[in-house]
């Protein structure tokens, strides 16, 4: 049976989708990621070491798209990793931030330090970061122009991304 809701969250996601032509929206579960995402292209996905760590990632419309993931070894340290991730972003491209917003992805670990954040710098990029568990994430959209373009495919990519059991 089809919700209300779930027919409101297709249309958005469609609308999403139509207001960037260029980009070819597809779902894509990473192995090893537990997790699918909308790409707005064919990712290539590599996975190393133990525990594992991955990265998942393609280029489109002038921008790369990634999405990381690896395993904390304690409860304790998700939250330090979590920061982690989004500086050493910052600190490599040499970069500032605007404040830093909440974010909620589907299937996440609720955690104040699960943020969204854009960065100028020696380039322009949106990262975000969250956890499920002791696995934490860091979705990353890199390079073009900011503007409503790349707000869109920010907005499509994030809002695909659901974390599975």
């Amino acid at each position: 049976m089809v919700t209300k809701k779930s027919w409101a969250a297709l249309l958005m996601l469609l609308g999403l989708m139509a207001c960037s032509p260029g980009l070819n929206w597809r779902e894509v579960r990473p192995a090893g990621a537990g997790a699918k995402a909308l790409f707005p292209c064919r990712p290539e996905v590599a996975e190393r070491g133990a525990p594992p760590m991955g990265l998942a990632q393609c280029e489109a419309g002038g921008r790369s798209f990634a999405l990381a993931w690896a395993q904390a070894p304690g409860p304790e340290l998700v939250g330090s990793a979590l920061i982690r991730m989004r500086e050493s972003l910052a600190l490599r491209l040499v970069a500032s931030g605007e404040t830093p917003q909440t974010i909620n992805v589907a299937g996440m670990t609720p955690s104040p330090q699960a943020l969204s954040q854009t960065l100028s710098g020696s380039s322009w990029a949106r990262v975000a970061v969250f956890a499920r568990g002791l696995r934490i994430y860091q979705a990353t959209m890199l390079g073009g122009k900011p503007g409503r373009e790349a707000d869109e495919a920010w907005q499509a990519f994030v809002g695909g991304l659901v974390l599975l059991d």
